[in-house]
């Protein structure tokens, strides 16, 4: 049970603000700041949000460390308070500690401050130990919060060799987060860290639509050069190519050069500035030449499909929901059990890319912001120049109905509807499917 917050109070609630800005780091000046709270409890997000907004700043509530991530991918904060305990009963702070340790780990200069009881101060020094800004302990006054907040928001970041998934923020640029706890999406974080640092060339493969350009910038925003723009230069249109004479320094996105024959690609590796550093994204490795790939294509990090991050999938399609919700205007909505069961076990065209649009089209589709497994069906069949295409398409179809079976209850009429087809249609496909 968390202990009663102190009610906020008119004379307690203002304080001084500090000036900064960043992902929960220190930069250019300003006079808000854009703080993430990671609590579940919905009382301490309300004390919290009277109070930071009094004194003038804004905040965002995330009501755990998955929709926690998914804030931080979409957006940067100046400051995290991050809750230790989530999971009803527990209080040993495991939770709190690990999400500290993959924030900072992705970003060694994040300013994070933890919320904690009287009784977990124990918890606190840990945190602190492990690279917290500061912590508070509950239940709070609004004016010592407020402070404890600028002051460790507007500190300069300890000095850390660590590398990390991003580090500088890059002007006008996104969060470079990958999102997901799968062993394939790990293996790529722990790649990003070991190479980002580097000036190697390192080009990403992988489908289309698998997170290939996030990666880029990720190993970018790891860099040196995090805090400028990364250039970016589609090598099909060669007419650009003069671009490249004109910085001798920084980092460039180099898309397609596999697709570019022996000549253009020598022409192209003499014309790449010594001082730059390059990041490829390639169908095929194979296809650049060795000489330009010694520049390009030292290291090749390969995102990888949904097919190898299944169990990255429901939390995905959560993140895409709450972005579209919040694009369209509605409600975060809420996926049946059917729903969640289908988003694994169907095929996803376009992979991330084309999940991300399902979701969407789903949530315009969808009423009382519950997202069912028959919304989610027109996404199902797969591009026609799959090889496989009539198995798949098989499969997806069978999965389809057992999905609108189950969220109907078996009721044969109701799942006709929700898949569009009539009783008879319906019995038609389930004799041949066996069901």
């Amino acid at each position: 049970m968390k202990p009663p917050l102190s009610p906020p109070t008119a004379e307690s609630d203002r304080s001084r603000p500090d000036s900064l800005s960043g992902n929960g780091r220190c930069g250019a000046s300003s006079s808000a700041l854009s703080i993430l709270v990671i609590d579940d409890n919905p009382r301490i997000a309300e004390s919290l949000g009277i109070a930071i907004e009094l004194a003038g700043h804004r905040l965002d509530i995330a009501s755990g460390p998955e929709e926690g991530f998914s804030r931080l991918a979409a957006q940067r904060y100046d400051a995290i308070l991050l809750d230790l305990n989530y999971a009803a009963g527990r209080t040993d702070g495991a939770e709190g500690l690990a999400m500290l340790a993959r924030l900072l780990a992705d970003d060694p200069a994040a300013c994070i401050i933890v919320i904690t009881a009287h009784s977990g101060i124990r918890l606190a020094v840990a945190a602190m130990q492990a690279g917290a800004r500061d912590f508070v302990m509950k239940p709070w006054r609004n004016a010592e919060l407020i402070a404890k907040i600028e002051v460790a928001a507007a500190r300069p970041a300890p000095r850390s060799d660590r590398p990390h998934v991003y580090g500088g923020e890059v002007p006008g640029g996104e969060p470079a987060r990958l999102l997901g706890d799968s062993p394939a999406i790990e293996q790529v974080r722990a790649l990003i860290r070991r190479v980002g640092p580097t000036r190697a060339g390192i080009v990403v493969t992988g489908p289309s639509g698998a997170g290939r350009t996030l990666i880029a910038q990720a190993v970018h925003a790891a860099s040196a050069d995090a805090d400028r723009p990364m250039a970016r230069l589609d090598l099909r249109d060669m007419a650009a190519w003069d671009r490249l004479a004109g910085e001798e320094a920084g980092t460039w996105l180099l898309r397609h050069p596999d697709r570019l024959d022996e000549v253009a690609q020598a022409r192209l590796l003499d014309r790449l500035p010594m001082a730059a550093r390059f990041i490829a994204i390639a169908d095929d490795p194979g296809g650049i030449t060795p000489a330009l790939a010694r520049r390009i294509a030292t290291v090749e990090i390969a995102a990888p499909s949904l097919v190898r991050r299944q169990a990255d999938i429901p939390l995905l399609a959560r993140h895409f929901a709450r972005i579209a919700a919040e694009r369209h205007g509605r409600p975060a909505p809420r996926f049946t059990p059917a729903a969640e069961a289908l988003l694994i076990s169907a095929p996803w065209p376009d992979e991330a890319r084309g999940l991300s649009a399902a979701i969407e089209r789903a949530l315009l589709l969808g009423d009382g912001g519950v997202i069912e497994a028959g919304l989610l069906a027109p996404a199902a069949p797969v591009a026609a120049a799959n090889p496989r295409s009539s198995f798949d398409l098989d499969e997806t179809e069978r999965g389809m109905i057992e999905a609108a079976l189950i969220e109907h209850h078996h009721n044969v009429t109701h799942a006709a509807q929700a898949l569009g087809l009539s009783r008879g249609a319906l019995y038609r496909r389930m004799a041949r499917h066996g069901l």
